[in-house]
């Protein structure tokens, strides 16, 4: 026998025909279990490993799923896919990653490739694909399902959140708080519908309060800690300097308590500061990030199922499934320092929001 088994070698020790063993493997349900036990304890013994290409062939699939994020330097991205990727291997399928590094045109370029690869469906982050991606997608009759962002474009399918409505509840927490002058350290916006939206969400919970997100209180930085550091020292160089900071991430947001460190600003006794992803690390950092609360294992696997589900023939339509970001109260937020001009009379004090009187307006 050669070194590389072949399916004539399983179905001889299995004493069955190939067309057996290639049921049991890639139908299994078609296969008597004591049937399928059998080609299964021949193909663990000698070692087989079935043709991938040869497979593909015979049922117009691949067994293959592709996955497009911006990057996995962020943890974010690292933790969705692990989740992804564990659903799809319990449901006998691969799954191949690519990166567009938050460029539209490189994300095209990467789903083309995964085309190219025989991906039965996608996964895609956002919203900001290119037209004419998303219509090569449909051309083909490919599932495929936007990720982290809610609502998607109408007959497209998505599992995600409103990212706008997520930071108006941490904007909404500030003003609670006590805080007029808050500025907001954003990813950058080109490209990225989720950096944009968030924006829009502080400006929009400010106009509520009668304020403004003033240009010298705005800054974008790529989703790295030294440019967050020299961002957020941009902003905290503004005259008066703000007394709140949201940041589109926790990676933005850890940046800019890293540069509070170095310029010798207290958080949260001068500088509140608030996240957004709530990372691992921003649990264990002190102080402690107040951040919002995604519930990144849920939603990609939840991305996982319904493509399955299509693949399947469970579904038919697209799907659009909305989860929740949740604010996360810790220790980087607090009353805005008093100044010198105000006064016990003028400004009497309340009481700083708890984290369970924030969840409770939070489901209203």
């Amino acid at each position: 026998m050669s070194s590389s088994p072949t399916i004539d070698d399983v179905a001889r020790a299995a004493g069955v025909s190939t067309a057996t063993v290639s049921r049991a493997l890639n139908l299994p349900d078609a296969v008597r279990p004591a049937l399928r036990e059998k080609v299964l304890a021949a193909v663990e013994r000698l070692g087989y490993v079935a043709n991938a290409g040869a497979r593909a062939l015979s049922l117009n699939r691949s067994g293959t799923v592709g996955v497009v994020v911006p990057t996995i330097d962020n943890a974010i991205f690292a933790q969705g896919l692990q989740a992804f990727q564990r659903r799809m291997a319990a449901a006998g399928r691969v799954v191949l990653i690519a990166f567009s590094d938050y460029d539209p045109k490189q994300e095209l370029t990467q789903v083309q490739a995964l085309l190219a690869r025989g991906v039965d469906a996608l996964a895609l982050t956002g919203i900001s694909q290119r037209p004419e991606l998303l219509a090569r997608l449909a051309q083909r009759g490919l599932p495929w399902v936007h990720t982290g962002s809610y609502p998607a474009p109408p007959g497209a399918a998505c599992v995600g959140f409103r990212n706008r409505a997520a930071v108006m509840r941490a904007v909404q927490y500030l003003l609670d708080l006590g805080h007029r002058r808050i500025a907001m350290l954003a990813g950058v916006t080109a490209g990225n519908d989720r950096a944009a939206e968030r924006v829009a969400g502080v400006r929009e919970g400010l106009a509520r309060a009668g304020l403004k997100l003033p240009a010298a209180l705005l800054a974008e930085s790529p989703y790295a800690l030294q440019p967050a550091r020299e961002a957020a020292r941009r902003l905290l160089s503004a005259s008066p300097p703000p007394t709140a900071l949201v940041c589109g991430n926790d990676v933005l947001a850890l940046g800019a308590l890293l540069e509070c460190q170095a310029a010798g600003i207290a958080v949260p006794q001068q500088l509140s500061v608030v996240g957004f992803d709530d990372l691992e690390i921003a649990r264990q950092w002190h102080p402690a990030l107040t951040t919002m609360h995604v519930p990144t294992d849920a939603m990609w696997t939840m991305a996982a199922e319904y493509l399955l589900a299509r693949l399947e023939g469970r579904l038919t339509n697209a799907v659009q499934s909305e989860v929740r970001a949740e604010l996360v109260v810790r220790d980087s937020a607090a009353r805005p320092a008093a100044t010198p001009s105000a006064s016990p009379a003028a400004s009497p004090a309340r009481p700083a929001p708890t984290a369970a009187r924030v969840a409770k307006r939070s489901r209203r």
